[in-house]
């Protein structure tokens, strides 16, 4: 059988993903593993059609798809989402429908779920027949289970390939709503009271739902207010892969373009950020994906901390639950409070104009209080998984991380952290979990756990209910 492997690194052969296809291609020499370079390869993809075609007709004359992609800022690299534009602008679905189809990657597994989801759901939405996905750590080529596990995905997607089984779709078409922005002016524009406000946007049409929307939030600010189209930002390329950055925080591009000077002096620098895009396919555009791809100069150190962030969207945005989990996973792991987010899916225009409105007097009221939400799981654990991984395993590579997250105090979560968590491990621990102490310590256990923070509620006083209070 003919695989073809669409390669979302840009890396091209120097991938760690690819190497694991390699393998399989090897232990598996009856069937024909075809590999392109996609992400390595996607300007000339984009202007040169006939380059296009021939992907195109390679894919249309195998028998299944492999999508092989390493993890960039939660999702697919740029360019790799850039290809997956192409295939709907020039109509190439065809080619795709009906072919068999899973997906591959290798990571550290910091929300390697979310690019799995997303290729799933492109796969859906191409109308072919997904198998399943694998996500192995970037390491486990290197030993038997990890190895043996792989051939197993691979014998097994084989095996679908050659039943033909059935497969089920999971993601439901996506149902785009039409609808014509009309915004009123507001009535109360909101003071910035000095601080910083950035709004982001990559809408090039001034009549767009989203180009109106961009405005609305404009008009509603009263104050200094930075509008930036990201498409006027010299940025020359996606992020290279190459880990020059990782020592000191040098980035390959640094001098080349005028990225780096720009999200250092305007984003960075900001209070609160809005970031608005339209959705096209199940993300933003490829050029936001761009725009993410390069905050990799900052390598894994967080640069947003404390910040507001709040999202503008244009399309249906409530249908794709993943694109949340991928700016509340990465904006958690940046340190910054997610706002909320306002889309055009529902409502009339005034629904819209005061939900904006909201939005925006909230951010401001959130900066100016200080106020910034408790991280979830989706922060916590992110931030855990790099701790873990660059105090151990890639310090030597990540040096500039390693310094940062000591400075930053991230080291201090390890556990038991504090002397007193310690002293109660190792000596109280072993004398409580004795049988006759631990029964009657269960049932003291409940009103134990409770006591301290009634203490705590016993000494509270009543705060003003105007605006938002300190403690």
């Amino acid at each position: 059988m003919k695989i073809t492997v669409l390669n979302g690194s840009p890396k091209g052969e120097l991938s760690v993903t690819m190497q694991s296809v390699a393998y399989l291609a090897k232990i598996y020499p009856q069937h024909e593993f075809n590999i392109i370079h996609i992400a390595q390869r996607i300007k000339r993809l984009e202007t040169d059609q006939a380059v296009f075609d021939q992907v195109i007709d390679q894919v249309r004359a195998s028998d299944a798809v492999l999508w092989g992609f390493p993890l960039y800022i939660l999702i697919v690299h740029a360019h790799y989402k850039r290809f997956i534009e192409l295939i709907f602008e020039r109509g190439a679905e065809a080619a795709f429908a009906g072919k068999y189809a899973a997906s591959l990657s290798t990571s550290i597994h910091f929300f390697d779920h979310t690019a799995h989801n997303y290729i799933h759901a492109i796969c859906d939405d191409l109308e072919m027949r997904f198998v399943d996905s694998f996500s192995p750590d970037m390491h486990d080529l290197l030993n038997e289970e990890g190895r043996q596990q792989l051939a197993r995905f691979g014998q097994q997607f084989l095996k679908a390939i050659q039943n033909q089984a059935p497969t089920q779709r999971q993601y439901p078409p996506l149902t785009h709503r039409e609808f014509f922005y009309q915004p009123e002016l507001p009535p109360n524009p909101v003071a910035t009271a000095g601080k910083k406000v950035v709004i982001l946007h990559d809408e090039q049409q001034p009549d767009s739902n989203l180009a109106k929307m961009v405005a609305r939030c404009r008009s509603a600010l009263a104050g200094e207010v930075t509008v930036v189209n990201i498409h006027d930002i010299d940025i020359k390329s996606s992020c290279l892969g190459c880990l020059e950055c990782s020592g000191n925080y040098h980035c390959a591009y640094t001098g080349k373009d005028g990225y780096i000077e720009f999200y250092k002096a305007t984003v960075m620098t900001a209070d609160v950020i809005i970031y608005a895009g339209r959705m096209v396919d199940r993300y933003l555009s490829s050029r936001w994906k761009m725009f993410f791809d390069r905050i990799f100069f900052n390598t894994h150190t967080p640069v947003l901390v404390g910040k507001q962030v709040a999202f503008v969207i244009s399309g249906p945005f409530s249908q794709v639950p993943n694109l949340m989990e991928i700016f509340s996973g990465f904006f958690e792991f940046q340190g910054a409070n997610i706002v909320g987010v306002v889309s055009d899916e529902s409502g009339n225009s005034d629904d819209l104009d005061r939900l904006l409105d909201q939005l925006l007097a909230r951010a401001l009221a959130y900066v100016q209080a200080g106020y910034l939400r408790p991280q979830t799981f989706l922060g916590v654990g992110g931030m855990k998984i790099f701790r873990d991984d660059i105090y151990g395993r890639l310090r030597t590579i990540f040096a500039a991380d390693h310094l940062a997250f000591r400075r930053m105090g991230v080291y201090k979560t390890f556990p038991p952290g504090e002397l007193n968590i310690a002293l109660l491990n190792t000596f109280v621990a072993p004398l409580v979990n004795l049988p006759p102490i631990r029964k009657k310590f269960d049932k003291m256990i409940k009103k134990q756990m409770v006591q301290p923070h009634q203490k705590v509620v016993a000494k509270a006083r009543m705060k003003s209910n105007e605006g938002f209070c300190s403690t």
